[in-house]
């Protein structure tokens, strides 16, 4: 009997709907919810009613303004980092080693020779020599079309305000052939180049062109000149293209950092016309910088190296890279399970102005990774041993969207131009890809320095005399540095090799003569020393220990931390739970069912109004309307016109459903058919 009386009150409630109105469906709800504080509202009198209103909307605004504040810090993804430590046989890292100098200067000195010349001469003119010196009678006639292209000049600041820019190979420009050289210096000193000329970057209008020769003047100051009265730098001018106005000047605070930079720029362009494997040809060989190699108890030679060429270094060697072969493990810590290595760096053949350091190049990196020893390379001195010491950190970061790390760079926009040498990527290689690729979009060609795109030709002052100029402008571009770093990404997965590094004078005094005849014999097959202090190095490089560090991430805010803190804050403010939202849901779906049934009644509202709106006089009975379909002459005084359409064909009304409609119970008595 009870589960009728249940049955017909779903019946009920699906007829007629989830309560009769908005109020009466309210008041259902705060009757029988379970969150604390409605039920107060419609049960207590008018005042305590109003108090527990104004206590259930702060406290529900409260909740809302604590969910707010949980679901933004859960999406903001926070990560928290940990720091274990571990203990395992590890793989040795790859190690490379190049020499400071990129290239024997015997083999490059036909090429370099015109611009070591305009250098020396420089240095003489900027030196400021005593006249009288006949170095520039016995010299043969200079390269200046080489000097034109990338100019140094010097800068006298004696009046900061208008600066005067001087040329130092300036020549005669007029008739005159026979015009002193003090009249030279008065109408340079008359040349200026404008308000405030600073830094470099500073766009300008002078040009100071060169006519071909090799006429040169005196320096621009006497030479009793006292050292406080000589305030001149040093500064290379770049210009878009030669003899143009559009100019500028980058200033050295010394002339060594201005020299350096000069030839870099001009060995550049010379070098980038050569080709690769004549440049390896140039560059230091295995054999003759590798003099021995011992790794743990095994020997080893130049033969385990993998050599690849570095702009920066040319001819670099890598140990354990692990590109044909499987990487190697290290047995155990300590000097005698490491790499050691004797190195000749041949320091008596280097480029006087290309290499102002001497030593080797090395750094310790992860297998099958491209060696950026530029950024993260350290030198090795010689005459020394050096001993290195490795602890390895492994960095392990979470990807998207708690940061925006890559795997392998396959979701980086921007094209990996060192894949060409089968290396994983890192970013050093996107941001330098970045990089070159921007220059050749704007430059139109490639710096010597980085790998070329396809079709591409490296930079050169024949081809592209406005490179430099270019190259420079786009190098201080905080704009174009700002879009490699937003495109490029870090690595989620990094090996670090943190280094300790202790040195020593190798060999000693006592035992250079026999190491020496030893390493020159081997080497030379001589028996006279062929070696000596300034050119061997020694290298120890293993590890401390076998502990490792693991610095990882991991979620800071997770999906459970979320619903326990938005669980905890509803019960907290109102007493709520899981199943009172769903009591919420419930009234939010009974409102819309009700909205919904007014709609339907409120649009058969409107249907009715308007069939009544067809008739403004009377109806006309069914008798009529009967007839006016058989006989068209017999219409009441209210009938349609002839070109009017006809009103339907009355028929049978339908039956009246309403009428079946079951009752609720609190109207059926107990003695009626329902029961």
């Amino acid at each position: 009997m009870n589960l009728k009386k249940y049955l017909v009150r779903a019946l009920h409630r699906l007829q007629k709907g989830p309560g009769y109105t908005y109020k009466e469906l309210l008041v259902w709800y705060c009757d029988n919810t379970n969150t604390h504080g409605p039920k107060r509202i419609i049960k207590e009198g008018p005042k305590k009613k109003l108090i527990w209103f104004f206590l259930t909307l702060l406290f529900a605004s409260l909740v809302f303004w604590q969910w707010g504040i949980l679901i933004n810090t859960y999406l903001s993804y926070n990560v928290t980092s940990s720091l274990s430590i571990g203990f395992k046989t590890m793989k040795f890292p790859a190690v490379t080693v190049c020499n400071a100098n990129p290239f024997k200067y015997s083999e490059v000195k036909h090429l370099l020779e015109e611009l070591d010349r305009l250098l020396e001469a420089a240095l003489e003119r900027i030196l400021q020599p005593t006249p009288g010196n006949g170095s520039e009678n016995v010299s043969p006639p200079l390269n200046l079309q080489l000097w034109n292209q990338i100019p140094l000049v010097l800068i006298d600041e004696h009046n900061k305000d208008h600066p005067i820019i001087l040329d130092i190979f300036e020549t005669n420009q007029t008739a005159e052939g026979n015009r002193t050289a003090a009249g030279n210096e008065t109408d340079m000193a008359n040349k200026t180049a404008g308000d405030n000329q600073n830094s470099a970057g500073n766009d300008t209008t002078m040009s100071n062109e060169t006519s071909a020769g090799n006429q040169t003047t005196a320096p621009p100051a006497p030479a009793n000149t006292t050292t406080e009265e000589k305030k001149y730098k040093l500064a290379v001018k770049l210009c878009s293209h030669q003899g143009s106005a559009n100019c500028t000047y980058r200033n050295f605070t010394s002339a060594a950092q201005a020299v350096t930079e000069w030839y870099i720029l001009q060995s550049t362009s010379i070098l980038s016309r050569v080709p690769l494997h004549e440049r390896i040809r140039m560059g230091y060989q295995a054999e003759d910088m590798i003099l021995a190699c011992l790794y743990g108890a095994e020997p080893c030679n130049y033969k385990n190296f993998t050599q690849i060429y570095h702009p920066d270094h040319g001819n670099c060697y890598i140990f354990n890279w692990g590109m044909d072969e499987e990487a190697l493990n290290s047995s155990n810590p300590g000097a005698e399970f490491g790499l050691k290595l004797i190195l000749d760096i041949s320091q008596q053949d280097y480029i006087p102005y290309l290499s102002s350091a001497a030593g080797a190049r090395l750094m310790l990196h992860q297998q099958k990774s491209f060696p950026f020893l530029k950024d993260q390379g350290i030198y090795a001195m010689a005459g020394t041993e050096t001993s290195i010491g490795v602890l390895v950190d492994e960095l392990e970061r979470m990807g998207y969207p708690y940061s925006d790390c890559t795997m392998n760079g396959s979701d980086v926009p921007v094209k990996n131009l060192y894949s060409q040498y089968n290396t994983s990527y890192s970013i050093q290689a996107c941001l330098r890809s970045c990089f070159q690729i921007h220059m050749v979009e704007i430059c139109g060609c490639g710096h010597y320095m980085f790998p070329l795109p396809e079709g591409v030709n490296y930079c050169n002052n024949e081809d592209n005399p406005g490179w430099a100029y270019c190259y420079s402008s786009l190098r201080s571009s905080i704009k174009q540095r700002q879009i490699c770093i937003d495109s490029c990404k870090e690595t989620c997965n990094d090996t670090q090799y943190k280094m300790t590094i202790s040195m020593a004078d190798w060999p000693s005094e006592a035992s250079e003569d026999w190491i020496f005849h030893i390493l020159s014999y081997e080497r030379d097959m001589s028996t006279n020393v062929t070696l000596d202090r300034n050119g061997i190095i020694k290298l120890n490089i293993y590890f401390q220990e076998y502990n490792y560090r693991t610095i990882s991430e991991s979620a800071a805010t997770t999906i459970v931390w979320l619903l326990s803190s938005l669980g905890g804050q509803f019960g907290f403010w109102m007493g709520g739970s899981v199943l009172c939202l769903i009591e919420f849901g419930e009234i939010i779906i009974d409102s819309l069912w009700i909205t919904i049934i007014n709609m339907i009644s409120w649009c058969k509202g409107l249907k009715q109004r308007r069939a009544r709106a067809r008739y403004p006089d009377t109806p006309p009975t069914v008798s009529e309307l009967v007839e006016a379909h058989t006989n068209l002459a017999f219409q009441h005084e209210g009938a349609l016109p002839r070109d009017q359409a006809l009103p339907p064909e009355p028929g049978t009304p339908p039956p009246n459903y309403d009428s079946l409609r079951v009752q609720p119970l609190d109207i059926l008595g107990p003695d009626s058919d329902a029961e």
